[in-house]
């Protein structure tokens, strides 16, 4: 359970979550889709973890910047009622890329995404500016580094992580001093130095923020919507505005200990579910104390026929089970017939494996239809079979271990 804090009286703090990348890694999960809105452990979306830490911390001003596919992340979080979110003043504002005479267009990245956002920002009367990701699964009270970062008037505070180093490279890696203070920090290095990294989470000098993004882009040459002559322009954070905060010297960590995993990438998003499975994650879903919310699906509980085998697996409402699924996940409304075989498998939404088909070290994403006879993921290896949305695999058909299946 996290620890609890105390409400930071006098301290105004806008959370930004920023929701627009495209996530490519993610391959065909997300050719329809915004990546926050790809389902989790059955019932959740991904924005969902980030929105229920912004509850339970309190923090009832949010701000959720979209792009790609945005039309399937608003329809999840409608108003945010789930997340308290709800509100008059405060609660939940959907910001849009959008055209005009200046700071519009598309973001290239989340630096660009605050700079053009700069003249509303400003207009907040926030203190302190919360930026999140919202691909990440994890729990956090982000109270705690709120107050780290005003005890130490710092500029910018970056909640960190040690991970497995050979994955470091994926993120930004920082090295600090015994005082939590940031010495160095590399952007997706080659050669990693080290395994603590960030995790997406930063917390802000607003006005600190956006001067310093202000001056960024004037010497780079850029116009007041961020792009310069070259069209590049303000980017990520990591490219040129954290080294410039960590350069002067009021950059600081807050350590996560907790569970955190970025599942941004197809193994790792199929590898988070293997862990809910085989109970090595340190993620407690069931928490009453910081339970994580989402709209619920009007489903029926699920149905076990007599026929049905399961093993160390997660069925949601909705489903019906009259086949074998061993190790799998399988969201509201998903189908496994008589003589089917499901093993070490992610079902999402209304997916169907029909009598006597095979689905194996695959994922298949909402609507698809596996027919009679017809195998996924069949040979050896550790590959990740991956089916598109409302795919449909004829009777009889083999899809190989590794393969992909376009969405339709």
């Amino acid at each position: 359970m996290p620890a609890k804090t105390t409400d930071l009286l006098g301290i105004r703090v806008l959370a930004v979550i920023l929701a627009g990348g495209e996530g490519g890694r993610l391959d065909v999960l997300t050719e329809e889709r915004a990546k926050p809105a790809i389902p989790f452990a059955g019932v959740y979306r991904l924005i969902d973890f980030v929105l229920s830490n912004c509850m339970h911390s309190k923090l009832h001003d949010v701000w959720l910047v979209q792009q790609y596919q945005a039309h399937s992340l608003s329809e999840h979080v409608a108003n945010g009622r789930p997340w308290d979110l709800d509100r008059t003043h405060g609660g939940l504002r959907v910001v849009q890329p959008y055209l005009g005479r200046s700071e519009s267009g598309w973001y290239k990245g989340n630096a660009d995404a605050i700079y053009r956002n700069k003249t509303e920002l400003a207009r907040s009367g926030a203190d302190l500016l919360l930026v999140l990701s919202a691909d990440h699964v994890y729990k956090l009270d982000y109270r705690e580094a709120i107050a780290r970062h005003l005890e130490r008037d710092a500029e910018v505070t970056m909640v960190t992580k040690r991970i497995d180093p050979g994955e470091a490279g994926r993120f930004g890696v920082v090295r600090c001093d015994s005082e939590g203070r940031v010495l160095e920090f590399a952007y997706k290095p080659e050669e990693p130095a080290g395994d603590l990294v960030t995790t997406e989470v930063f917390v802000y000098d607003l006005p600190t923020l956006l001067e310093t993004l202000e001056e960024l882009a004037e010497a780079s040459g850029a116009d007041e919507t961020g792009e310069d002559e070259d069209g590049s322009g303000l980017q990520d954070f990591g490219h040129e505005l954290l080294p410039r905060l960590v350069e002067r010297g009021r950059a600081y960590e807050h350590r996560l200990e907790g569970y955190w995993r970025d599942v941004g990438t197809v193994e790792s998003y199929f590898d988070a579910h293997m862990e809910l499975l085989a109970g090595d994650s340190a993620l407690e879903l069931g928490s009453p104390e910081w339970a994580i919310f989402t709209p619920s699906e009007q489903r029926p509980p699920a149905f076990i026929h007599a026929s049905a085998r399961l093993e160390e697996s997660l069925v949601s409402p909705g489903c019906v089970v009259s086949g074998h699924v061993a190790r799998s996940v399988l969201a509201p409304g998903a189908v496994v017939e008589e003589g089917a075989s499901v093993r070490d498998a992610i079902l999402l939404q209304d997916a169907l494996v029909e009598t006597g088909a095979r689905v194996e070290r695959a994922i298949l994403d909402e609507g698809v239809r596996v027919e009679r006879g017809a195998s996924v993921g069949e040979g050896a290896g550790e590959e990740i079979t991956l089916v598109g949305r409302a795919a449909r695999i004829a009777a009889g058909t083999r899809v190989g271990r590794g393969e992909r299946v376009q969405p339709g």
